[in-house]
């Protein structure tokens, strides 16, 4: 998509019933409550609207600090009891995000291993990352994506979600590799940002566990990043800002890479 003379990426998966999601969570939904011609005002006028129910965590999302915890505490020592309410988390909730406008590196390490998709299960490791940032600077407070060429697969959900064979992405020497770079958020395609070994689930999240609770690092998930990855764009504008929905553990997000007409 052009506009004004720079290329915009939509980097957002669409949602819509059975896409591929977590079973941690609950599912997408989407039906139409009223159709045109239920209720016709006077002057023949009519609307139709739908009711939406979704996890904060199904499809491209944001995960919040307050999303996980590690022997009871949340990220800054915090105790989830005490800031648990009937409404969600009184801190470190998505609506605690501040919207993002700023540098955005984009590391394909699927082009490392001369492949458009890594393989299932595989664990991006520190040096696949350092080969992956040999031609791009990694600032402080930049976001910092892994491509997997993951999001090839959206159409798959079962391969996707990786039930049996996995899904590729960073394991815990990589999450520390990045965590020297101090980055704003992380991100990548696959459900989970982190290396899922064939047919382990979620049964262990280190990755989260180094970056939320550890780091306060956001995380972004479920992103389309293949067509970045063909154009072999490693730096951009990223704009991030997730729904602010008041004491969520994550909410929907619509990232957008924008590219100067020069650099696209």
């Amino acid at each position: 998509m052009w506009h004004d003379g720079a290329r915009v990426y939509d980097l957002a998966q669409p949602m819509r019933r059975g896409m591929p999601q977590s079973p941690n969570h609950p599912p997408f939904r989407m039906l139409l409550e009223r159709r045109h011609g239920d209720v016709v005002r006077t002057d023949g006028g009519s609307a139709a609207n739908e009711l939406i129910v979704t996890g904060g965590h199904v499809g491209t999302h944001v995960d919040a600090l307050a999303h996980v915890s590690h022997d009871g505490l949340l990220y800054g020592g915090a105790d989830p009891a005490t800031l648990t309410t009937n409404d969600g988390f009184s801190e470190l909730g998505i609506d605690a995000f501040e919207p993002y406008v700023g540098r955005c590196v984009l590391l394909d390490v699927a082009r490392v291993h001369n492949t458009p998709v890594l393989p299932a299960g595989y664990e991006v490791t520190a040096a696949d990352l350092e080969s992956a940032a040999k031609n791009v600077e990694i600032r402080e407070g930049d976001v910092v994506l892994v491509g997997t060429g993951w999001s090839r697969l959206w159409h798959e959900p079962d391969r996707f979600i990786g039930l049996t064979g996995g899904v590729p992405g960073p394991g815990v020497e990589a999450a520390g590799w990045l965590n020297e770079k101090r980055p704003r958020a992380v991100g990548g395609e696959t459900i989970a940002f982190e290396q899922i070994a064939p047919g382990r689930g979620h049964a262990t999240l280190p990755v989260h566990r180094i970056m939320l609770v550890e780091s306060g690092v956001n995380i972004i998930e479920t992103m389309r990043l293949h067509e970045l990855l063909d154009a072999q764009v490693s730096e951009f504008l990223l704009i991030l800002n997730p729904l602010p929905i008041v004491g969520a553990t994550g909410a929907p997000v619509r990232p957008l890479a924008i590219l100067s007409g020069e650099r696209s």
